[in-house]
């Protein structure tokens, strides 16, 4: 073993590929075919200075480091600027050497591209173990070969890979406002938004239309890896549809000079032009996040189970209200898995995720049966959360191949059961081969996550960017229309009963208008939906509905392979269309969401979310039995005037439709749904029984 030490010092001349005569260089570092290190952005820089270290950990030195530079373009493939390769063989070892990389484009020889500064370091490593543990280099793993003294030191290193990945801090950003920003549109104003980035994670806010001062009220969380802190890249963009949005400003918070558990209130200005960014930033300590061998599980302990349960308890719901619970996940086993190598076989992983809390699991080699009997541990920060378990295929010389999927709401689970869950394809629409043998607890605070429904839900913020598609776009018109036509339905039905096509149902529906005019109060509104709700909990025969038929679903795979020189083939215009495309495609999703998710909150297709709105509308129906209306105004009327004024910072959020946004639509409760598993029919039977 050997440890490399780069210091990334500075680029001297670099390529042109941005209009305005300059580029947006960053750098990424790949080993046998892996990226293991990608530098900071420098904005509109032909000779940037990144003063960035990193340290690799090498089993072999005949693989050389191949190191790329490109130029950032936001929403577009990044342009190729050059690359080297670094030759590990030919360093002088236990010295600190100063190396001038000569960048080249394969395509275009000739081409002067400029070259990058590094120095390296490369020292001999006799005990990675233990040295891992003191420090935060990143962990190389390379050379699979399929010998068993090569999977030993592979699952040594995967554990070493398992320490590195768990976070020790929460940071709670809620992004509040912008101030005097620069205007960059004709018309002298911006349309801005901000982009984050720690380390590795990123988020994006929402664009605010045409003003200098945008107010965002937005909050998000973001992972802390390193006891003493790290540094927030943020960034400030206008956008612009149909060319490269516009580079505002930029500013870099040091976590470390932060003090722990309190709030702070900052107000950052931009280095590069004029303008502030306000936020509220929290740093709090994370106590339930563990990977574990099933030897240790940690609620398999009684004593310690009971001091989680006490925790946890109605007695505790007014203490630490963010503190909602904790999920334990034991990974088992996988059965019958897709064969993804030239041999018959695979290296499966483990990948699971729960909103953007994401951990892994070793890799099992040369094998499709394999055993993974770990025990993961997360935070419960939402119990309308959906686990997300999928299994990929390890290859040491491209990005990891799809095997499998499933996704489960937190809801779903009963504590301690052990089930095999029927593995589905990326989109989660239909089977693929293999099952995945899980067992879950979840222990919660019932008060604590009633409260947590009603405020914004956390955004997945690693998420892919959404893409035009005719069928998608085809699919939510049809959604749209369904609820559409239920609409109808009863407006034809409530028509009939005006037209007396029956006697009988018209003369009863007479009857019951005049007495309901007649005797109407306010509070009757709640009290119908309450006794809508009650009486499909007990008569309702179609909770269970099969929705396989509702939809016809294609398989849309993308091929996602690097080019580095391959220049981008649209004209601006189309860029346009496809924005166009895009609101339309996810305005009908929205539309046809919201339409499902109050159907399937009156069909009880989540019970813990029904009985929260029987509780809402009882408490609605006693307080306007016992209070008169023009009170409740006035009261709600006085809310909403001085809630500005009592805090200036607060997030808006609207109750009714954060609670609608945890019920599921009918694509949602089709993908959770759990498949049966047919022990009779091997897993490539079951496909074709399923295609046919």
């Amino acid at each position: 073993m050997y440890k490399l030490e780069i210091e990334l010092k500075r680029g001297h001349n670099l390529a042109i590929r941005d209009r305005g005569g300059s580029s947006d260089p960053y750098v990424k570092f790949k080993l046998a075919g892996k990226e293991v290190f990608r530098s900071k952005t420098i904005h509109k820089n032909l000779n940037p200075v990144w003063d960035e270290k990193t340290t690799l950990l090498l089993d072999c030195l005949s693989e050389p480091l191949y190191v790329k530079v490109f130029d950032y373009d936001f929403g577009l493939q990044d342009d190729f600027m050059g690359s080297a390769y670094l030759y590990m063989e030919s360093l002088e070892q236990q010295r600190t050497i100063p190396v001038t990389l000569v960048l080249k484009d394969p395509h275009h020889p000739d081409e002067d591209l400029g070259s990058l500064e590094l120095t390296v370091n490369l020292t001999p490593k006799d005990s990675p173990i233990e040295e891992r543990r003191d420090s935060t280099t990143m962990l190389l793993r390379r050379s699979w070969k399929r010998s068993t003294k090569f999977q030993q030191q592979s699952t040594r290193l995967s554990e070493l890979h398992r320490k590195w990945q768990l976070w020790r801090g929460i940071v709670s950003i809620a992004l509040i406002e912008g101030r005097n920003l620069i205007p960059m549109d004709h018309n002298g104003l911006s349309d801005p938004y901000v982009k984050f980035r720690l380390g590795p994670q990123k988020y994006r806010s929402k664009t605010v239309p045409k003003t200098l001062s945008p107010q965002w009220r937005e909050q998000f969380d973001l992972h802390l890896y390193e006891e003493s802190g790290g540094v927030l890249e943020i960034t400030v963009w206008d956008r612009d549809t149909g060319r490269r949005d516009d580079f505002i400003g930029r500013c870099q918070l040091d976590l470390s000079t932060l003090a722990k558990e309190q709030t702070h209130h900052l107000e950052l200005p931009l280095e590069e032009s004029r303008g502030y960014v306000v936020l509220l930033l929290t740093l709090t300590a994370t106590a339930h996040v563990s990977i574990a061998d099933l030897s240790v599980t940690p609620l398999d302990d009684p004593q310690e189970r009971t001091e989680i349960l006490k925790r946890y308890s109605v007695l505790k719901s007014f203490s630490n209200l963010k503190d909602i619970g904790i999920v334990q996940v034991k990974v088992m086993r996988a059965e019958g898995l897709m064969a993804a190598d030239v041999n018959g076989k695979s290296d499966p992983f483990c990948v699971l995720e729960l909103n953007n809390d994401r951990l892994l699991t070793h890799t099992v080699y040369k094998n499709l049966n394999p055993e993974w009997n770990k025990v993961f541990t997360f935070n419960v920060k939402d119990i309308h959360s959906v686990l997300e378990v999928t299994v990929f295929d390890e290859d040491r010389d491209r990005s990891a191949d799809f095997l499998g999927k499933v996704a489960i709401p937190l809801l779903y689970f009963r504590n301690g059961e052990q089930k095999g869950y029927v593995l589905k394809n990326k989109e989660l629409t239909g089977t693929t081969k293999g099952v995945i043998y899980l067992e879950v607890d979840v222990i919660y605070n019932t008060v604590k996550a009633a409260l947590k429904t009603v405020v914004p839900a956390e955004q997945k913020y690693i998420e892919e960017e959404p893409k035009v598609s005719k069928h998608l776009l085809q699919q939510n018109f049809n959604r749209v229309k369904r609820c559409i036509m239920v609409l109808i339905s009863y407006g034809t039905y409530i028509n009939s009963c005006f037209e007396w096509e029956s006697a009988q149902r018209s003369i009863f529906s007479f009857v019951m208008f005049v007495l309901v005019v007649w005797n109407f109060e306010i509070y009757m509104l709640p009290l119908a939906l309450l006794l809508l709700l009650v009486w499909n909990y007990f008569f309702s025969s179609s909770r269970d509905i099969t929705m396989e038929a509702m939809f016809e679903w294609e398989d849309e795979e993308e091929d996602k392979d690097d080019k580095d020189s391959e220049h981008k083939g649209f004209m601006d215009k189309l860029y346009a269309i496809q924005d166009v495309f895009i609101s339309v495609q996810n305005a009908l999703d929205e539309v046809a969401s919201y339409g499902e998710r109050i159907k399937n909150t009156v069909n009880w297709t989540v019970p813990f979310l029904s009985w929260l709105a029987i509780t809402a509308l009882f408490l609605a129906t006693v307080l306007l039995y016992l209070i008169p209306l023009r009170y409740l105004v006035l009261a709600w009327g006085v809310n909403k005037f001085t809630k500005k004024l009592r805090d200036p910072y607060m997030i808006d959020n609207n109750e009714l439709l954060d609670f609608l946004s945890r019920v599921p639509s009918d694509v949602q409760v089709m993908q959770y749904r759990e498949l049966k598993v047919d022990p009779g029919q091997s897993p490539s039977k079951r496909k074709r029984t399923n295609l046919s």
